[in-house]
């Protein structure tokens, strides 16, 4: 699975040290999706802050850009992509249940640092308690991690994400606002779970059809982020002028922290270094798209600020983090 921004490479061998990459024309075209993309997303942002009143009518399609994003997930994921959980269990079980306790615990433990308002303290978490995110298969892939790794972990946070996210929101976030928990766990079945196991369908009995159809399915999520970014910025422009600095912050920290922690946790589980990289991507990276459309569904538009931020400066990160990792190769190469 490769979204929202893709490559068409193929999983890497696993092993201890990063193997030097001969994938240029793969190389360029992934760089070049990772710096569009957010670039997008900056557009996004700004079309919203300049014409909120305009844009926010879109609020009511966010559910069905983001069953369109989950479709065009489901459509590139194969069966083959879960057999790492029979025949390598222990990273994938150690990332995802990394994805489910360090992200909530450390965005619980921001919120209560900087002394958030409800609103924003329940948007961070709701990020927190998000499943992994859409892009982290192509960052893991430009960061010389464990592609096949990456694909298994997303796909598997994604569907336990109807059980996990609304269980874990109403557990840290009730404290600051009312969570229905059953409402938002049914929302996350159709607008996810349905969606990636209809595509996943699709993809199987289709797959002669589906195939050509790949390519252009990424920037199709891209164009979802996008239209999920407008709808929820809009509807929380003038909270963004007061408190945007203080929630980039706020974000700036969670998803550096994931990206930390998760690498530690993998060098703790594994000598892999491929492994541990893709977990410390994974753990990092929220799908904060579907965060930013719960939280204006379920809390207030302004409960929606920190995924819309998330979804921006985590694809900003993630490039720098897979230029660090190639940095690293290089010197110790050298």
């Amino acid at each position: 699975m490769t979204n929202p921004v893709d490559s068409p490479y193929s999983p890497e061998p696993t092993g201890s040290h990063p193997a030097p990459a001969k994938r240029s024309d793969e190389d360029r075209s992934a760089y070049i999706a990772v710096t569009v993309f957010p670039l997008l997303i900056l557009l996004a942002f700004a079309a919203a802050m300049l014409a909120p009143e305009a844009l926010s009518p879109l609020a009511a399609g966010t559910n069905y850009a983001l069953g369109i994003i989950m479709f065009g997930m489901g459509l590139t994921l194969t069966v083959p992509d879960f057999a790492l959980v029979v025949r390598r269990p222990l990273p994938v079980l150690v990332g995802v249940a990394a994805q489910f306790v360090v992200m909530p615990i450390i965005a619980w433990t921001l919120t209560r640092i900087f002394q958030l308002d409800p609103a924003l303290a329940a948007g961070v978490i709701l990020v927190g308690c998000a499943p992994g995110g859409t892009s982290s298969n192509v960052i893991s892939y430009l960061s010389r991690g464990d592609v096949a790794l990456s694909v298994t972990m997303t796909s598997i946070s994604t569907l336990l994400a109807p059980l996990m996210t609304p269980l874990l929101t109403q557990w840290l976030a009730g404290q600051y606002m009312p969570v229905d928990g059953g409402s938002m766990a049914l929302s996350i079945v159709k607008i996810v779970l349905v969606p990636v196991v209809g595509g996943l369908v699709v993809r199987a009995l289709l797959g002669r059809f589906v195939e050509p159809l790949l390519p252009v399915m990424p920037w199709i999520s891209v164009l979802g982020i996008c239209y999920v970014v407008i709808a929820v910025v809009s509807g929380s422009a003038a909270k963004i002028a007061s408190a945007g600095l203080l929630v980039l912050l706020v974000v700036a920290l969670h998803n550096c922290l994931g990206y930390l922690l998760g690498y530690l946790i993998g060098r703790v589980t594994s000598r892999d270094e491929k492994a541990s990289r893709t977990t410390a991507i994974e753990v990092g990276m929220q799908n904060s798209g579907l965060a930013a459309g719960l939280a204006a569904q379920y809390f207030s538009p302004e409960a929606a600020l920190p995924g819309a931020v998330f979804s921006i400066w985590h694809n900003l990160s993630g490039a720098v983090v897979a230029a660090l990792f190639r940095r690293r190769d290089a010197r110790a190469a050298s």
